[in-house]
């Protein structure tokens, strides 16, 4: 509720000025520390901005009781509490210019900004004030006025600020959990009443490394308020001349409590810069805990497999999706990945870590590993180089492995749609056999290959005898089948894999014949007109009284300046004198320069010849 903490806030402060003891800021003897406005202070950088003024008015009330107690000095305590005011909002102004800025005193630049600003700016603002005052009031002073006051109250800010701050955000229940660990603090109040309670025995400088583990074990908010309990049990103990400082330097009055001062301050400074380093590590450490969480964020939902492995494949580390292989992470750490590799895919790894250690930063591997039960899925694995992050030495590979079997299933099953189709565009859609596409293909490969090796290249070109009067007598149905006899009968003939049988183009059929001489060419030729006879295809118009072939065959070595259209034209005279000749036979070329060299007008159109055919 906001009234019960504005209440809470007249309270605390009324106490701290006027009841804590010691803390009388008008006696010289006794301006060690005061505690008030660094506690308002920290009410004022935890509290909407908007509710400052009933925080500064209640502030102000509770201050003021020190007039109930002192009536006579009413005066000067007044002053004193405007002055207050003036320092604690110019403080809360310069360290809060945003209502939505909370204070954070673990980070730098807001712990400069405190330094700056609450600890020196504001006292000394509120201390030139309070000595010049006292320049033209005729009212019993301190000596030094101004030093006095930014003592004092830089000291108090820099102690108490901090520490109710703490408090006040972790709220009054969280601040109790430290009860474990009470032993700190106590020892260390004991270590302090037992330094400052006699002045025989150094035992002030064991408080420093007391605070420091307080600080470790409690956090900043309990090593201010023990730096704070510090204080009051020194100053006490000073005030009443006990302690290491009580006798210093008893020329000068001021002398302890200046003493008492640097060595307050020189605790916070330390528990300060202490803590700065501890939370510059906690940030680190924050920061390598997001990190290990987005880690296993992504390794434990990912579909790929991260290894990390040295050079010879041995293992330090696996990620759960290992278990897509049917591997336990311990099990597949304790196989070595060249093992686990298909034998036939072996060298394409030993290569891909040949060049890893040549200096690449990466590769893409496709190969074949071996899964649990025995079985080989594909898997594509993106190498990368693992350095040293100090010296760039190559010490390892990281190793992303992808389980892509159904790719490779997909990719499989769309490069036998592809020969299907391209099977289908390759072959006659009658007789089976390979198309006029095909054959020009063909032929042109062949001929390469002829004229690079210097080998003989042999075509047989087949036409079906009287083809047009036997579609007239039995119709097309039964000439197609026909054409299909036509096509079995050469392909009985033609066994080599190199040669290909094809379609030419209607009743006209060609056979390619790789590294053929003109003999063994002609004995085809002759062994096909064979076989169709054989066949005996009824055909009433034909002179034996069955379906005939006449074949011309042509034979050549290719060389520079001829091309394969000329074969085609040998072939095709050849057929020619196969059909004038009486038809059922085969013909060869014969001299295939004279053939070349007669006169085009001489040569029958064989286009037409096969029609009249």
């Amino acid at each position: 509720m906001p009234s019960l903490r504005v209440t809470g806030c007249f309270l605390s402060v009324a106490f701290a000025s006027a009841v804590i003891p010691g803390i009388e800021k008008w006696d010289p003897a006794n301006n060690l520390l005061w505690v008030a406005n660094g506690l308002l202070l920290a009410y004022l950088l935890v509290a909407p901005r908007w509710r400052w003024p009933a925080y500064l008015f209640a502030g102000f009330l509770a201050l003021f009781i020190r007039a109930l107690i002192f009536p006579a000095q009413w005066n000067v305590i007044l002053l004193y509490n405007l002055l207050d005011l003036i320092e604690i909002g110019a403080a809360a102004l310069l360290l809060r210019p945003r209502s939505a800025e909370l204070p954070s005193f673990t980070e730098r630049s807001y712990f400069i900004r405190f330094l700056g600003f609450g600890v020196l700016l504001a006292p000394a603002l509120a201390g030139a004030v309070f000595a010049t005052t006292l320049q033209f009031w005729k009212v019993d002073a301190q000596p030094h006025p101004f030093l006095n006051w930014i003592a004092s109250d830089s000291l108090g800010i820099a102690i108490c600020t901090p520490a109710f701050v703490a408090v006040f955000r972790a709220r009054l229940k969280k601040t109790l959990r430290w009860s474990p660990q009470w032993y700190y603090p106590a020892l260390l109040f004991a270590v302090t009443v037992a330094a400052f309670a006699q002045n025989a025995v150094p035992l002030v400088y064991f408080i420093y490394p007391l605070l420091v583990i307080v600080l470790v074990r409690l956090g900043l908010g309990y090593a201010s308020l023990c730096t704070l309990f510090v204080a009051a049990i020194a100053g006490w103990w000073t005030i009443h001349g006990r302690g290491p400082f009580a006798h210093l330097n008893p020329m000068y009055p001021s002398s302890p409590a200046l003493h008492l001062q640097l060595a307050i301050a020189s605790a916070v400074l330390l528990i300060y810069s202490v803590s700065l380093v501890l939370e510059h590590r906690s940030a680190i450490e924050r920061r390598l805990e997001k990190i290990v969480s987005l880690h296993a964020l992504v390794t434990e939902n990912s579909r790929d497999v991260i290894l990390l492995a040295d050079f010879h494949g041995n293992r330090s580390y696996i990620s759960s999706a290992g278990g897509r292989f049917g591997y336990t992470a311990e099990e597949f750490a304790s196989h070595n990945s060249i093992d686990l590799i298909h034998p036939d895919d072996r060298p394409i790894g030993q290569e891909a870590v040949r060049k890893l250690l040549l200096g690449a930063e990466g590769d893409l591997i496709q190969t074949r590993i071996r899964n649990r039960d025995g079985n080989y899925v594909w898997v594509e694995s993106s190498l990368r180089l693992i350095r040293d992050p100090k010296t760039g030495a190559p010490t390892g590979i990281l190793n992303m492995a992808r389980d892509i079997s159904e790719r490779k299933e997909t990719e499989k099953k769309l490069q036998d749609a592809y020969k299907a189709v391209e099977a289908l565009a390759a072959t006659d859609a009658l007789t089976g056999i390979a198309n006029r596409r095909r054959f020009d293909q063909v032929l042109s490969s062949e001929w390469r290959r002829s004229l690079r090796t210097r080998s003989p290249l042999s075509l047989l070109m087949i036409d079906a005898d009287l083809f047009k009067s036997y579609n007239d007598t039995f119709g097309h149905p039964r000439g197609d089948s026909c054409l299909k006899q036509i096509a079995e009968a050469a392909q009985d003939v033609v066994a080599r894999p190199g040669d290909l049988v094809a379609r030419f183009g209607g009743e006209e059929f060609a056979v390619v014949l790789p590294n053929t001489g003109s003999d063994g060419a002609l004995l085809l030729a002759s062994e096909i007109c064979d076989s169709m006879r054989g066949r005996r295809l009824p055909h009433p118009g034909s002179a034996a009284g069955v379906v005939t072939v006449s074949v011309g065959c042509a034979t050549l070595v290719p060389s520079f300046g001829q091309h394969a259209v000329n074969l085609i034209e040998l072939a095709d005279n050849a057929l020619y004198r196969a059909k004038h000749r009486g038809r059922d036979r085969a013909v060869a070329a014969g001299d295939c320069e004279e053939q070349l060299r007669e006169p085009a007008a001489e040569r029958p159109d064989h286009v037409s010849i096969a029609r009249s055919a």
